[in-house]
């Protein structure tokens, strides 16, 4: 084999590690993660939840705060589960704010309606969604909220996108998740969530977010704040 073709064999075999690093660095969540939320039991999950010792239950004052949001703003909550956030949502946001809470199970959106309606919170939508696609239209939400569910996206890219394209130019994006540290975050943790904060915020900045705010009152998990960019203007 001559020099050049030395050359060209070592240029396509670093390509090929190159594609095989953007594939797993892209890849989602097993979708055997995702399996018991298809047929929950709704007051399990709702006990699970929503009960002290779980950190963002026992911070949902100070994260709401945290959120920035404000009377008047469209918010969606996804991965919104038992409704815990999307309920306290509803009370910030008001009567002229709407929240809608994004899930793939339809028993937890139909349950969290109604929570709602037995609160009497009159301003809470619920859309069921794909594992690629929100649901939610473009252009209409002022603040999307994803708390312990970024490690659940089995399609982390697509979903992203969706989020970006549903956020208003100069919109805010949260995402709460629990910290992974080899050799420090428990056993549960290491196998359940897929990826380190760092990876997450490489992630979410390809897919056209800026990094404004890494909030630090919470422990077991991190609480990142990101501002859309217009789309042709991405950096």
């Amino acid at each position: 084999m001559n020099a050049s073709r030395y050359i060209r064999f070592g240029l396509l075999v670093c390509l090929e590690l190159v594609c095989r690093f953007s594939l797993a660095a892209q890849a989602g969540a097993d979708p055997a993660i995702n399996q018991p939320y298809l047929d929950p039991d709704f007051a399990q999950w709702v006990k699970r939840f929503e009960s002290p010792g779980r950190e963002v239950y026992d911070q949902r004052t100070a994260i709401v705060a945290a959120t920035g949001v404000k009377p008047g703003m469209r918010v969606a909550d996804i991965g919104a589960g038992a409704g815990l956030f999307t309920l306290l949502f509803a009370r910030a946001v008001g009567p002229t704010g709407r929240v809608t809470a994004v899930d793939i199970s339809r028993e937890f959106a139909k349950n969290i309606l109604r929570r709602a309606e037995f609160k009497r919170l009159d301003n809470v939508r619920t859309q069921v969604n794909s594992q690629t696609d929100t649901g939610l239209p473009a252009n209409t939400v002022d603040l999307v909220f994803i708390c312990d569910t970024y490690h659940h996206f089995e399609q982390p890219r697509a979903m992203l996108t969706s989020v970006h394209t549903a956020l208003k130019d100069g919109g805010t994006l949260i995402v709460i998740d629990f910290n992974r540290v080899e050799g420090t975050s428990s056993a549960w943790v290491l196998e359940h969530v897929r990826a380190g904060k760092q990876q997450v915020m490489d992630e979410i900045h390809a897919a056209g977010f800026r990094l404004a705010a890494d909030e630090t009152f919470l422990k077991e998990n991190y609480f990142l704040r990101f501002v859309k960019h217009a789309t042709n203007n991405r950096k």
